[in-house]
């Protein structure tokens, strides 16, 4: 009975992980759609967040499944309390990738982003893609270090993200109401996808330790760049 009780443990990290990777996926993908007016790209990302959603109903119920019949406690209890949270967390960021591609739809066959801001897009969301892999490494392996680092390549994306602000504010801006109101919303999407990434390694954190990132006094150098995916 323990044997199967921890391994359901280890399948709703399992789970996780296979969320972590989809999000990361569709926020790539998404970022492509975007950028290149593709239709069919930005129609795939929007029909499979359906699968995200699908396994967070399912991990859901699995969680509350196993606390009604096993009624875990101390760390068991923490890692399915937690993973619930972390779920939330991943669903939404799905939900952040699907609004980047429902943008490149609605602007279908013009593009939302000009030409001048393009690169500076890219790296928005390459960046989210590499922080989701890396959130997704830090639900597998349990690295404290690891997930503490995330807040700090996080800066990054808080960085690009003012840099598109200063563009938009620029006298010098030409690209009229309606593509200042897209960027916008872009640049909110890609911050927002990336405080989630930061949100799930916080939580591991808390589910390894007890104790709340916030919390913790730990120096950890800050680091220059994220690791590739």
């Amino acid at each position: 009975m323990r044997d199967a009780y921890h391994e359901e443990l280890d399948s709703i990290g399992d789970g996780l992980v296979e969320m972590a990777r989809l999000v990361g996926s569709a926020i790539g993908r998404a970022t492509t759609a975007m950028l290149d007016a593709d239709l069919k790209l930005a129609e795939s990302v929007i029909e499979a967040d359906q699968k995200v959603d699908e396994l967070q109903h399912d991990l859901e119920a699995r969680a509350i499944a196993l606390l009604a019949r096993q009624q875990p406690v101390a760390t068991d209890l923490r890692i399915v309390v937690t993973s619930l949270r972390m779920s939330a967390d991943l669903e939404r960021s799905g939900d952040l990738a699907q609004h980047v591609a429902k943008l490149a739809r609605l602007r279908f066959p013009e593009r939302a982003v000009p030409r001048d801001l393009h690169a500076t897009i890219l790296e928005m969301g390459q960046l989210a893609q590499r922080l989701m892999a890396k959130a997704a490494e830090v639900i597998i392996t349990k690295d404290v270090d690891l997930a503490l680092q995330l807040e700090q390549d996080d800066d990054e994306m808080d960085l690009l993200h003012r840099t598109l602000f200063q563009h938009l504010i620029d006298e010098r801006w030409k690209h009229g109401i309606e593509t200042a109101v897209d960027v916008t919303l872009l640049g909110r999407y890609y911050e927002r996808y990336a405080d989630h990434a930061v949100a799930v390694a916080k939580r591991v954190v808390y589910l390894v330790t007890g104790e709340h990132a916030d919390e913790l006094q730990q120096d950890i150098q800050p680091v220059t760049g994220v690791e590739g995916a």
